[in-house]
């Protein structure tokens, strides 16, 4: 009989089950005295439904019996003030989750329940209420289809006039918590994704269409915030300042991928109001105002922040009727504001409806309605072997417009390159068609950009075609700056010049040759100046390691190009003068350098021989090797911390460490090819002419000066950045203004005025050895990139 008082109950039987429903049912109230004892109740009766769902049958018939869900409802109206909501949206949540059984989803969707839970009268007061809310919401959102979604809607004829799952999460849209935001889109896109016709038509209808419009405004806020942080960032181009536009377009793009996952959806009815919506208070606003076809400036939006956002829509969103739509305004000025007096531009009648665009763009009223604007821009099922007719315009119909050539030809080189992008972007998308691509070259470009040459000429006639060799020039002309603009600006022109140098399938005219030569010139100086440099040991590395970025690059089709760095270059104007004093400073430098020099290296070759050039420096160069494993070391250069090396060469000298005191010393300056260094070593106290390495630094950027005031010392520069040399380490332009150690120093005394010079020409004489055996080998390796005898006496003067 006592044994049978200790047995253990059976937490997952059915007689227990029926326990714990009846003990909720004698709850009348809930209050904080028994708060506790009710969420034991719920936690049983979730953890035995799901066990039943899966292993017992006759459990989820108790469950159904009993009407389970009613006594959740009822829980929830009999709470006083006892924030019972919390945890049994949690249990409910985790309920619904677990379901497996279609027969227990398909049962705990009708009747309402659900729906009662939904839109009970919560108190969201700032608590932890709101999360699990949406997380319930989110539950029952992933278990829908198109069976059981008709559970939670209401209709009425053959329209749904209710929808509290749908409804009810939208007003959580702006939430301030990213997981809420992001749970309520995972949900809108599971609704949308069940494909039922009669809840498309829902969603797609005022009210509850307003939540697009609410959508697109929003990201339009965060488009003028983040052209607000360009315009305050101007010329600042550090790490903070970056990490702060990357915050910001980071959101933007998820917002994005968000439109786009909607259209991916492929209901023609929510595409067309999501299209409407993005391109008449999006799109529009954006590009009438910058391509000035009209006066007053919704947008809001500075130039390049603008083009940044269209690129971004077009590359992530992208979609046949935004693409072309984008591409009729870019076509616009040209086809309606610009009539050559001796040949007119034909088009293909498919343009006709392009006539409701100019009474849009000249109207000085507000954009129409969506509804308006939409079937203006989508009219084009027309025939594309309709007869061509003539698009040229009386100049009075609405004022004379340059369109993007303004961009394109403008002094400002952000606003060029953004603008040429821009254009390349279109260029590059699948969904343009071709006789709207065509019109304005885009054709062309496009085959430039999947590298198919042979087919690469320009559509004669085409609008772009007449302005390549200018745009050609504009692009040379930044390169060509003096002093030079941002490496990120060179690179990015040369990257524009190259695709479109490409696409116009022949060779540069006399007068662009030359100032491409002129370019070249000063790229061949700059980089000559760095050879006298405190970096010039570490060239050849950075010649090998970016030889191959910057090919990519340039190969790189532009759909797969990061348009963020058209807002590097806004705010990234100028590089610096060349007077940096700390060696991290100067190694950014010289890496930016070296990145314009093998720019036009390799855009050299391309127009001389129509090809990309190989990397010359595809083998490591041959360097004293270093055996860790002897203690002798009989090659000076190839000396490591604790080697043992001869002192024959050594020049006696004293060094006062902060942690050691004074030490005597030797110091030994040894280059051997292109490597070298200075050792100090200390001499080994059983071997009169050995010594131990006890430091150890690079000959390059020593610098030694002997102190006027005592010339007995010698000063010497250490340099304190140590960079490593593979993948995006040396892309160091994107961390200017990082905060980095000053360089190091030692001060080396030597028994006398005589000895101290000696020292120091013994030091720049090795430093010269190791520079003339970079020069030789740069010389070398480089002959064949360059204009041979010309190249190889520069490098080697």
């Amino acid at each position: 009989m006592w044994r049978s008082l200790w047995r253990s109950i059976d937490r997952f039987s059915l007689q227990h089950f029926k326990y714990v429903i009846n003990e909720l049912r004698e709850i009348q109230v809930v209050d904080k005295h028994n708060r506790e004892l009710v969420i034991d109740l719920l936690q049983s009766i979730v953890e035995i439904v799901t066990y039943g769902d899966r292993q017992d049958p006759l459990i989820f018939e108790s469950f159904m019996e009993y009407q389970v869900l009613a006594e959740f409802v009822r829980v929830l109206k009999i709470s006083r003030n006892s924030r019972i909501e919390a945890p049994l949206l949690q249990y409910l949540s985790i309920m619904i989750q677990n379901m497996d059984s279609e027969y227990a989803i398909y049962y705990c969707l009708s009747n309402d329940y659900i729906n009662s839970i939904i839109t009970h009268q919560y108190k969201f007061d700032g608590g932890d209420l709101a999360p699990y809310y949406i997380s319930f919401l989110r539950a029952v959102s992933n278990k829908i289809n198109r069976d059981t979604l008709c559970l939670l809607v209401k209709v009425q004829g053959d329209a749904v006039v209710s929808f509290p799952l749908y409804t009810e999460a939208l007003k959580f849209v702006q939430h301030g918590e990213k997981m809420i935001q992001t749970a309520v889109r995972a949900l809108t896109l599971n609704i949308y994704n069940v494909s039922d016709r009669m809840v498309y038509q829902f969603v797609s209808t005022p009210p509850a269409s307003e939540y697009f419009s609410d959508l697109v405004h929003s990201l339009k806020q965060q488009c003028i915030h983040l052209d607000s942080l360009v315009l305050a960032t101007e010329n600042t181009c550090t790490d903070q300042r970056r990490k702060e536009l990357l915050v910001e377009t980071d959101k933007i793009v998820d917002d994005l991928y968000y439109f786009k996952d909607i259209l991916s959806v492929g209901e023609s009815s929510l595409s067309e109001v999501v299209t409407q919506n993005l391109l008449n208070l999006f799109v529009f606003p954006i590009l009438l105002p910058l391509l000035q076809l009209r006066q007053n400036d919704v947008s809001n939006l500075s130039a390049v922040t603008s083009l940044y956002i269209v690129s971004l829509l077009i590359q992530v969103v992208g979609g046949k009727s935004i693409i072309n739509s984008v591409i009729e305004i870019v076509l616009y000025p040209f086809m309606f504001s610009q009539k050559d007096a001796n040949e007119g531009i034909t088009v293909n009648s498919s343009f006709n409806h392009l006539t409701d665009v100019e009474k849009l763009v000249c109207s000085g009223s507000e954009l129409m309605g969506a509804e308006n604007i939409d079937e203006h821009l989508s009219n084009k099922n027309v025939s594309s072997n309709s007869h061509s007719v003539n698009c040229s315009m009386d100049d009075n119909v609405c004022p004379k417009r340059s369109g993007i050539l303004a961009l394109i030809l403008s002094d400002n080189h952000s606003l060029l390159l953004a603008s040429l992008f821009f254009l390349l972007t279109l260029a590059g998308s699948k969904d343009a068609e071709n006789s709207l691509a065509s019109m304005i070259g885009l054709t062309a470009i496009q085959h430039a950009m999947n590298q198919d040459i042979s087919a690469s000429q320009v559509v004669d006639g085409s609008i772009l075609a007449k302005f390549v060799p200018q745009i050609l020039n504009a692009l040379l002309k930044v390169l060509a700056t003096v002093p030079p603009t941002s490496v990120q600006i060179q690179w990015h022109s040369g990257w524009l010049f190259y695709k479109l140098l490409v696409s116009q399938g022949k060779s540069l005219d006399p007068h662009n040759l030359l100032m491409f030569n002129t370019s070249y010139e000063q790229s061949c100086d700059r980089f000559q100046k760095e050879l006298d440099g405190c970096w010039f040991d570490h060239i050849l590395d950075t010649l090998r390691n970016e030889w191959n970025n910057c090919k990519t690059a340039l190969e790189k089709p532009s759909q797969s190009k990061d348009p963020f760095f058209l807002l590097e270059l806004a705010v990234c104007l100028q590089i610096t003068d060349g007077n940096e004093t700390s060696s991290y400073s100067s190694w950014q430098r010289m890496v930016d350098i070296v990145k314009v020099f093998i720019l036009h290296l390799q855009l050299k070759a391309f127009i001389s021989k129509g090809e990309l050039p190989e990397n010359p420096l595809l083998a490591p160069l041959s360097s004293p090797s270093v055996d860790s494993g002897r203690t002798h070391v009989s090659d000076l250069s190839s000396a490591s911390f604790g080697s043992e090396i001869s002192l024959e060469s050594g020049i006696p000298c004293r060094i006062a460490f902060s942690n050691a005191g004074v030490r005597d010393i030797y110091m030994i300056p040894a280059a051997r090819g292109t490597s070298g260094k200075l050792l100090l070593v200390e001499k080994h106290p059983f071997r009169s002419q050995r010594g131990v390495v006890i430091a150890i630094a690079p000959l390059a950027a020593l610098s030694p000066k002997m102190e006027e005031d005592h010339p007995t010392w010698l000063h010497l520069r250490i340099r304190d950045f140590a960079p490593g040399l593979k993948g995006s380490k040396t892309r160091g332009y994107n961390s200017k203004g990082s905060n980095h150690a000053v360089d190091g120093r030692w001060t080396l005394g030597f028994p006398n005025a005589k000895a101290c010079e000696a020292a120091r020409f013994a030091i720049l004489e090795e430093t010269n050895k190791q520079r003339t055996a970079i020069r030789n080998a740069l010389a070398s390796l480089l002959e064949e990139q360059s204009d041979e005898e010309n190249s190889k006496a520069r490098l080697s003067r």
